[in-house]
């Protein structure tokens, strides 16, 4: 259509056809279209398409047409010419409406989308946007989102742990809180793997309506409550079990924890230290505990625990490599080999177990794989520094605290449960 439109450019319009002849780098050449899909094409695009009589005669140079019009035509055209127009083709009203961008609805955007927004969300922001509609509520509890959760500390509402631990929680930190009665509006069980309430303020009927939901723990602590005969037996229906801190738990007997026992034959690592055991207690813990042990902490039993009980140990648990007697004070260097045969033993704790005598210690430094010893109570300053330097390859009195089956190890700014890192947390200030 160049016999037809005019190009306006700056101060002075000229026709295209002037600005064409005037460029010595143009050269003539042949549209490479098929013209039988022409009128599907400016249709498509919302483009009036001129008579046939214009499209056959759109190419013919202007002179030709001037020259064949009749006098009349050829001064109507020169008007026009003076008057500097041009023409373009305007699409159709009806086609530049449809053509109009409309706004997104949120009602059509993909669930997969909001989830992968609201990943990216803290608990508090994640709780508030909970409250915009249904849509956004059941998208905000969708059990991607609530894989691990942190809520060491706070004083919790009822019915708040049992609408998040509903979600779907995998990793649940609750140490030093207040976790009052949780409401769960089904019975179905719990997708909790790894839980750490250990010194909650929580009622012994709390915690069993947790516990007896739970089927798939790996790693639990439950370390300073109260329990009960029923929760050790919801406890044993973990039959994948590995990690159990029980340390400083009272309430339950000794055939419970014999049940327990016998019914975890993937258990690892076993904390039951300073717990209210009874010698009853002791001998089916020693009769029942499982061969797969590796890591063991049975310190703080002054009366109960005796050379014959260590024997029985090393017999059922031969691959032990962490062993914690602490504060056993009926235990002697008679016991030493034992220890002998537990050729994979790496790291012996005997602090304050008094009956053992400083001068025997250095038997220990024949354990082929022994490389840290505790001794705290039981050698004094002056002693330590001569058997430091004689068992030189041994880590002698590094540590006082045990990690058997802690979940947290460090410092109070470790939010990992087992290794697993708690994505929601509440921060400072924050309330629930």
């Amino acid at each position: 259509m160049l016999g037809l439109l005019w190009l306006y450019s700056g101060r002075k319009r000229r026709p295209l056809q002037d600005i064409s002849a005037s460029s010595s780098n143009i050269t003539n050449f042949t549209w490479a279209w098929d013209s039988s899909k022409t009128t599907e094409l400016l249709s498509g695009m919302g483009v009036s398409l001129m008579d046939k009589e214009l499209l056959d005669t759109e190419n013919t140079p202007q002179e030709q047409i001037l020259s064949s019009s009749p006098p009349q035509k050829r001064q109507r055209v020169a008007e026009r010419d003076s008057d500097h127009t041009f023409m373009i083709a305007r699409r159709p009203r009806q086609n530049r409406e449809a053509t109009r961008v409309t706004g997104v609805s949120w009602e059509v955007l993909p669930d997969e989308l909001f989830l992968s927004i609201f990943s990216y969300l803290p608990l508090t922001t994640l709780l508030k946007v909970s409250r915009v509609c249904k849509r956004w509520h059941r998208l905000s509890f969708d059990e991607s989102l609530w894989s691990s959760l942190d809520l060491t500390g706070k004083s919790l509402l009822p019915g708040v742990i049992g609408q998040v631990l509903s979600a779907g929680i995998v990793a649940f930190r609750c140490p030093r809180a207040c976790v009052p009665e949780p409401l769960f509006k089904n019975s179905r069980p719990l997708r909790i793997q790894h839980m750490d309430l250990s010194n909650c303020t929580i009622s012994v009927a709390t915690l069993q309506s947790i516990l007896c939901r739970c089927h798939k723990i790996q790693n639990l602590s439950l370390e300073g409550l109260v329990l009960s005969d029923d929760i050790l037996r919801s406890i044993a229906q973990n039959s994948d079990l590995v990690r159990l801190n029980l340390a400083g738990c009272s309430g339950f007997s000794s055939e419970t924890l014999e049940e327990l026992l016998s019914s975890c034959p993937r258990l690892e690592e076993l904390n039951v230290s300073w717990c209210d055991f009874t010698a009853d207690h002791i001998k089916g813990l020693m009769n029942h505990i499982p061969a797969s042990v590796t890591q063991l902490n049975i310190s703080g039993y002054r009366q109960n625990l005796n050379i014959a009980d260590i024997k029985l140990l090393v017999e059922r648990c031969p691959n032990i490599t962490n062993l914690d007697l602490s504060d056993s004070v009926m235990l002697t260097s008679e016991c030493f080999p034992d220890f002998h045969q537990l050729l994979f033993l790496s790291n012996l704790s005997l602090s304050r177990c008094y009956q053992i005598s400083p001068a025997t210690l250095l038997e220990l430094g024949k354990l082929p794989m022994l490389k840290s010893l505790g001794v705290f109570g039981i050698v004094t300053d002056s002693s330590l520094q001569l058997l430091k330097e004689t068992l030189a390859h041994l880590s002698i009195n590094c540590s006082h605290f045990t990690t058997i089956a802690r979940p947290t190890v460090g410092n109070k700014k470790n939010r990992d449960i087992w290794g697993v890192k708690c994505r929601l947390t509440f921060r400072q200030n924050d309330g629930l």
